[in-house]
């Protein structure tokens, strides 16, 4: 099962590519719908309500008044919480009833206002914002709802805006243009990634890869993408997880890279991470073992630096996750030599230099790591120097 949390502000359109999606096949979980559900008249949600805050609050068939109630806790935050303390558990626990029920090959679709505001976006496996500009939103609004303008701007303030709507989305869609450009946009979303996905988190596989070298120049959104991804791990990992980074090129600012995000877990023993519980945790949140995966690292000098690796079921973003015990010299050394290349321009370059003579070269992806190989050598002692003389210790992140 693949788990997506869709959001976007209001006026943006999300509830188009709900229905598409709907359309498409997923299992379309409505938020707004449960939060009115589980008040529906003769719900235990109801007379909960009624309880906290009187009769008032009911219109004269008995069902819940909105307006009424919403001027009882708009501007009382105490009041608001209550009515959060009533209504949020009931919608979370029909939302698992029907999450549970959903067959194990479903995409399920979680339409979610707020998902943005609440910081639910670990909880999925991707995260899909529809976004739109401001001027868009607003004239859709009066045009389509016969909403006042002033009401439009009031209810886009209170929300989330595009920056951290961004920060939270794994996919952007842009609503900009025509609906049926919008359509599109999710129609190639489901086949091109969500059906793909899907299949690899239900088998536990790692997703589909060429073994033709492609470097990118530095990608300025890579930061949050891995930030995301570690917010999943923490979930997937629990207790076991001691330190969560991103490493790797993709972690170094202005540093050509392959576009697979690194990331490093340490754990106390690396024993725990051969932890069956574990392993299927990590393969349902869409991060297998892959059946060949490599169990160490090869230091200069010889021998093995132990780990374990993981990789991304999701096609529309490589992953390499490195699992290994703190304090060890490999988990050490991813640290060490990512901070080297941050704060040695000079380092970075060369490193640069080397990708580019590599992939001059025409070798694939599984041969990258060995041909590059001789130059980490050369550079050990340098950055074990710079690291002497700046104190630098590992970040404990």
């Amino acid at each position: 099962m693949l788990r997506v949390g869709l959001s976007g502000g209001i006026g943006s359109g999300k509830s188009t590519v709900a229905q598409r999606f709907s359309e498409l096949g997923a299992i379309v979980i409505d938020a707004d719908d449960l939060a009115r559900a589980v008040v529906a008249p003769g719900s235990d949600g109801l007379a909960a309500i009624v309880e906290r805050f009187g009769d008032d609050v009911l219109d004269d068939d008995g069902a819940l008044n909105r307006a009424a109630l919403g001027a009882l806790v708009f501007t009382d935050a105490a009041a608001r919480r209550d009515l959060e303390g009533i209504t949020h558990p009931r919608i979370a626990e029909r939302t698992r009833e029907l999450v549970a029920s959903a067959p194990a090959d479903a995409i399920v679709v979680h339409d979610v206002p707020l998902l943005v505001e609440k910081g639910l976006g670990p909880g999925y496996h991707m995260v899909v914002i529809v976004g739109a500009d401001e001027r868009t939103r607003v004239r859709r609004l009066m045009q389509h709802r016969g909403m006042a303008e002033d009401d439009v701007l009031g209810r886009i303030a209170a929300q989330a805006g595009d920056e951290e709507r961004r920060a939270a989305a794994d996919v952007w869609l842009d609503n900009s243009g025509t609906t049926d450009e919008l359509r599109k946009a999710v129609d190639a979303l489901w086949h091109d990634r969500l059906v793909p996905f899907e299949h690899n988190v239900r088998h536990g596989i790692r997703a589909e890869r060429s073994d033709d070298l492609v470097l990118r120049p530095s990608d300025p959104t890579w930061p949050a993408q891995a930030r995301r991804l570690l917010e999943r791990l923490r979930v997937a990992f629990g207790d076991t997880l001691v330190t969560a980074d991103h490493i790797g090129s993709t972690a170094v600012h202005g540093l050509v890279a392959k576009d697979v995000i690194d990331l490093q877990v340490g754990v106390a023993e690396l024993r725990h991470a051969d932890d069956p519980a574990l392993l299927d945790r990590l393969a349902r949140a869409g991060f297998p073992r892959p059946v060949d995966a490599p169990r160490g690292d090869n230091p200069k000098g010889g021998g093995t630096w132990p780990k374990r690796f993981h990789a991304a079921a999701d096609p529309g973003r490589p992953v390499h996750l490195h699992v290994r015990e703190v304090g060890s010299p490999g988990w050490r050394w991813a640290l060490l030599f990512r901070d080297w290349l941050r704060a040695d321009p000079v380092a970075c370059a060369e490193y640069a230099a080397e990708k580019a003579r590599l992939a001059a070269t025409g070798v694939g992806v599984s041969a990258y790591a060995e041909a590059k190989e001789p130059w980490f050598d050369s550079i050990h002692e340098r950055a074990g120097k710079w690291a002497e003389q700046s104190s630098w210790e590992p970040p404990r992140g």
